[in-house]
């Protein structure tokens, strides 16, 4: 049984002080956005006294404790696998949307249902939080691969039949699509939060002992990845567990990036930019290195390749930090950062491939061969 308050004229009073708190305390997409260094870092623990429900005593985790960190390894590894299961499944023969955007609106959804409830994570165990926003959201979705799908429209590199034009339409319409199901998304979670917030428990933090416990499973569950690579078939490695190995490094590259750089322009989101637009130009170099003709890669060495793409670069770079912030810049401050971010993205991808396309030993499908 979960915990609940006291019933009568105290549980009445407690619900309302509830509500109240709520009021002043939390903070909606828009308002956590504007504090874009803080969107991914665990908030203050606030656990009442015994003596007094309206004193409180905060404890606050440093970003880098190693309670912040080792929960977010178990958090990215079913982030890439819930990216993963969704493309896979929503990718079939006649579909009427790209599969990708599934993967956006789902982790934007579940983004902007953990901001709005930041402050009860942070009430019963802080980096629970991190470890949804960053660890989660930020792996289930992925900002090199969109901007890839992208330019792989413009490319039409299925060699579908259709004119140039289709081919700008389409790409237009991917980004189009996927801001405005990403942003949008964020807001509904954010409602359905809201809605449910006054109705929650009330649960204990967790002791010392169960937090430790938490912590060393953390470690396990990613230690795992390693002999799941090895001992699983390896018709898995480039579809699944090679990904798994490089989920948690290319989120804490990420979460580093933004703890340490975001706080330098408040206006500007430069860690999230840096690991966006870092995440890009490694998937356009792993992408020719896989599409390389001349010089065939064995399977290992393409399973691999492949794990970097979806693993490293898909949890280096994420859409659902990327809207969350959008929602909390300001006025012109909102299109520069979705232009330069947009704008980087595809310039680096033009840069990387593009050379390797004309020079004729690249080919704009993947030549690797996992078997």
């Amino acid at each position: 049984m979960f915990p609940l308050r006291t019933i009568g004229k105290k549980h009445k009073d407690g619900l309302s002080s509830r509500r109240n708190s709520h009021r002043e305390v939390r903070t909606s997409v828009h308002d956590v956005g504007s504090e874009v260094s803080s969107v991914e870092q665990p908030p203050p623990s606030r656990q009442s006294s015994h003596h007094d429900h309206e004193l409180h005593r905060s404890r606050t985790y440093h970003p880098f404790a190693p309670h912040v960190l080792c929960l977010l390894m178990p958090a990215s590894i079913f982030g890439v696998l819930a990216r993963l299961g969704l493309v896979a499944l929503a990718t079939y023969n006649g579909q009427s949307i790209f599969p990708l955007v599934y993967v956006q609106g789902l982790g934007c959804f579940v983004m902007g249902f953990g901001l709005e409830m930041k402050e009860p994570l942070g009430n019963f165990y802080p980096p629970l939080y991190t470890a949804l926003t960053t660890g989660f959201c930020g792996s289930l979705t992925t900002f090199s691969s969109w901007q890839l799908d992208v330019f792989n429209s413009w490319l039409n590199s299925q060699d579908a039949h259709r004119a140039g034009l289709r081919s700008f339409m389409d790409g237009l319409g991917k980004t189009v699509f996927t801001l405005s199901i990403s942003l949008s998304s964020v807001l509904f979670g954010s409602y359905i939060a809201r809605a449910i917030y006054p109705f929650l428990p009330t649960l204990p933090p967790p002791s010392r002992t169960v937090r430790y416990l938490i912590s060393i499973l953390s470690v396990f569950i990613y230690a795992a990845t390693l002999p799941a690579y090895f001992l699983l078939p390896a018709s898995y490695r480039h579809q699944a567990t090679a990904a798994l190995l490089f989920a948690f490094p290319g989120t804490l590259t990420r979460y580093i990036l933004s703890t340490l750089l975001n706080p330098l322009l408040l206006t500007f989101p430069l860690g999230t930019f840096a690991a966006n637009s870092t995440g890009t130009g490694l998937l356009a170099a792993f992408h020719v290195i896989q599409s390389i003709t001349n010089k065939p890669i064995s399977p290992n060495g393409c399973s691999l390749i492949q794990g970097l793409d979806d693993g490293f670069c898909g949890c280096l770079t994420t859409v659902s930090t990327f809207a969350a912030e959008i929602r909390g810049l300001k006025g012109w401050e909102r299109p520069r950062y979705i232009l330069m971010s947009w704008g980087a993205g595809q310039l680096l991808l033009l840069i990387i491939m593009g050379p390797s396309l004309l020079s004729g030993n690249v080919r704009k499908q993947l030549v690797c061969s996992f078997t």
